[in-house]
């Protein structure tokens, strides 16, 4: 049944046609900025674009109206999961208010099999804006599936965003399958459209229209750039050279990105020296394989990210990466330690995509700011007007062990929180308090400084303090095994650290 005054070529035998927006979106879902549709028609691999989508319906009669960027409202954190899937991508965004995007799904070869035990583990009920960045079979390799378990076991599939370039494989049929089967809501998606996620902005910048290098599908994979608060974080899918080009010269520094995943698994083609100026992220993230057929990633990848003293989280020896903003810093949490210095990633260990286990916190940056229109940085002060942000991205919670090996009460000192500082030059932490959330407090002792890259160790029991470690000194119990707070203050009495966990 075809909508909206769109007719499809149904007489021709053994064509399938599907209208992206067949189902009429209910009061609040998203509605693209160009109003585009698009129809794919599978048997011949055409694209047509130019049907109306709807609208949804507004309390007052009229047009919903779409979401302002810059909009959100910074209360509570937003989550970004980088999931280990091996030579393939898939980030799960929970945003502050619980909403949920995940763009891509993995690899074909593994039938969304570790995308969706990772979302099983952190009890995803609905994903309410699934993003294709691209066509390719590794990057929709289990959107059939995640299509399939959320409209049959969960709570269904908000709205589904593609590019709008299809592809000849059993996979792209597969994908298109499940969302006809479903009737899912499924949106072309280009430069200048919106995706209203709940308090979070998002800023849709690409692919063009046109489309780029004959529409090659790599070269015009969805750009996403989401904002919250003071951090940032900027998705180019598979973009190239050509891409990377247009993005650098129709935004320039509107880049600006706290994060960024590089490009294309950190092929050489990708994560230019350009885009990485553009851009200025503290930290890229790869995703692909330990030993990946094609190299990735590059050692110019990787060479360009070093000369720019940029950290290097990659999913092979780091497992998954979970990032949290607070809209004034980043921290970032991984399964396992390993080098982030671009030029010695590879001498991490490799650890398996499926591999399950706990994050811990690795370290802590802060928010870049935002840009305005204009390209202009601003400031956003959250505290009403003083800026902690050069002083609270020194001091990182590395670690957590509350849970001590045996009766917590007869092994205090194996009950402890690790902290790091992730600044440039040594620290003063003499006069600085921890604190609990029951409100147990230890003031760290005068005289100790912890030095640049170091980390020094909190026992809860008694000891006698050195460089690397100091004895809280309780008689029982401090963290909470089943979760808690850490609460840092500085000698002044301001709070530059509040860290939960679970």
């Amino acid at each position: 049944m075809w909508r909206n005054g769109c007719h499809g070529p149904s007489s021709i035998s053994g064509l399938r046609g599907y209208l992206l927006d067949r189902l009429r979106p209910s009061a609040g879902q998203h509605v693209a900025n160009s109003s585009r549709t698009l129809l794919i028609i599978c048997a011949g691999l055409v694209i047509l674009a130019g049907c109306s989508a709807p609208t949804a319906p507004a309390s007052d009669g009229g047009e919903s109206p779409q979401p302002a960027s810059g909009d959100a409202t910074v209360e509570g954190t937003t989550e970004v999961h980088f999931i280990n899937v091996g030579q393939s991508v898939s980030t799960l965004i929970i945003g502050p208010t619980g909403e949920t995007m995940l763009i891509d799904s993995g690899h074909f070869n593994d039938d969304g099999e570790y995308v969706l035990q990772y979302l099983q583990q952190q009890n995803i009920e609905r994903i309410d804006y699934f993003v294709t960045s691209h066509n390719d079979a590794d990057h929709i390799g289990g959107n059939a599936a995640v299509i399939n378990y959320f409209e049959t076991e969960a709570d269904g599939i908000g709205a589904v965003y593609d590019p709008g370039i299809a592809a000849g494989t059993e996979t792209y049929s597969e994908y298109l399958d499940a969302i006809e089967q479903h009737e899912v809501t499924l949106y072309e998606t280009r430069e200048g459209d919106s995706i209203p996620f709940e308090n979070v902005s998002v800023q849709v910048m690409g692919p063009p229209e046109p489309y780029l290098e004959s529409e090659a599908r790599n070269e015009n994979s969805i750009v996403l750039k989401l904002t919250y608060g003071q951090t940032s974080f900027l998705f180019t899918g598979d973009a190239e050279d050509d891409q990377e080009a247009y993005l650098v010269e129709e935004y320039g520094s509107q880049l600006r990105a706290t994060v960024m995943k590089a490009g294309h698994h950190g092929s050489k083609t990708s994560t230019s020296g350009a885009l990485l100026d553009a851009a200025q992220p503290q930290a890229v993230i790869i995703s692909s394989e330990y030993e990946s057929q094609y190299g990735h990633p590059n050692e110019e990848t990787l060479q360009r990210l070093a000369e720019r003293d940029i950290s290097t989280y990659w999913t092979a020896t780091h497992g998954h990466a979970v990032l949290r903003s607070d809209g004034k810093q980043v921290t970032i949490a991984t399964q396992r330690a390993a080098p982030t210095d671009p030029m010695s990633i590879r001498d991490g260990s490799p650890i398996d995509p499926g591999t399950t286990g706990t994050v811990e916190r690795r370290a802590t940056i802060t928010g870049s700011g935002v840009t305005d229109a204009a390209g202009t940085p601003t400031t956003i002060a959250t505290d009403g007007g003083t800026d902690t942000s050069a002083e609270q991205g020194e001091i990182a919670l590395a670690s957590v062990h509350a849970d001590a090996e045996g009766d917590d009460r007869e092994n205090l000192n194996d009950e402890y929180i690790v902290l790091e500082n992730t600044g440039g030059e040594p620290f003063d932490l003499s006069g600085w308090t921890v604190q609990d959330e029951a409100g147990a407090t230890y003031t760290v002792p005068d005289g100790t400084t912890l030095d640049a890259g170091a980390t020094i160790t909190l026992h809860t029991g008694s000891g006698t303090d050195t460089e690397t470690d100091l004895y809280w000194g309780s008689g029982s119990p401090i963290w909470n095994n089943g979760g808690d707070t850490v609460i840092i203050t500085n000698a002044d009495g301001d709070e530059v650290l509040r860290e939960s966990y679970s």
